[in-house]
């Protein structure tokens, strides 16, 4: 990696922290600045301004997001060939992953920036929005081809029923900061596990019955 590059990392990651840590808003250039050792020229030689720092840090954190997910799903597919089992094992995987975590998920800058999003431009709520229906897209996939298997007990709307896998990631790590328990999240992600189970071991059982 070049030096600018380097450089270029490290006011990422350490705007991350920030930004995670007490918001957008109250990050400013001059501490970011500070902590990176760089000069101001220096700072917007990479950035021109907030907004460019937002978007990138945007693109940085799906493009890691993206990749997790990739490795855990695609391991856990590579390991069973049902649909359902695959989609429970990466739960598993998952649950397990950010239970290593000593200090547990740092938080989403998807969430903080959607919450926040009046302070940024258009293009930045256009690319939480696309990341929202990215992650739809993508647990959509593993749900149908768990529906082209197995019969729900309950007929549910596939849209929502991948947003619910979201839902619950980005409440659980409200719900692990609220309580301060890292365990909170990587538990809610079990809870879900077992949901999606009998939601559809029960349906499949009963299409074996009726055969």
């Amino acid at each position: 990696m070049r030096k600018g590059d380097e450089t270029r990392a490290r006011i990422l990651q350490v705007a991350e922290a920030a930004v995670l840590a007490k918001g957008f808003a109250a990050t400013s250039i001059e501490e970011l600045i500070t902590e990176t050792g760089i000069t101001k020229s220096g700072f917007f030689y990479h950035f021109h301004d907030k907004n460019e720092l937002a978007k990138a840090l945007l693109e940085r954190y799906l493009e890691n997001d993206n990749r997790i997910y990739d490795e855990i799903f695609g391991r856990a597919r590579e390991l069973a060939d049902d649909p359902l089992q695959a989609f429970l094992l990466g739960l598993k995987l998952l649950s397990e992953q950010l239970s290593d975590l000593p200090n547990g998920h740092p938080g989403c800058l998807v969430a903080v920036m959607c919450v926040h999003e009046r302070a940024f431009d258009r293009g930045i709520q256009e690319i939480n929005r696309q990341a929202a229906l990215a992650w739809r897209r993508r647990f959509r996939a593993m749900f149908e081809e768990i529906l082209a298997v197995y019969e729900p007990r309950e007929r549910l709307d596939v849209d929502q029923l991948a947003d619910m896998v979201s839902t619950v990631l980005e409440g659980g790590i409200v719900m692990s900061k609220a309580l301060r328990d890292p365990k909170s999240l990587p538990d809610q992600l079990l809870v879900l596990r077992a949901f999606v189970r009998m939601l559809f071991r029960g349906g499949a059982e009963r299409r074996t019955a009726a055969t």
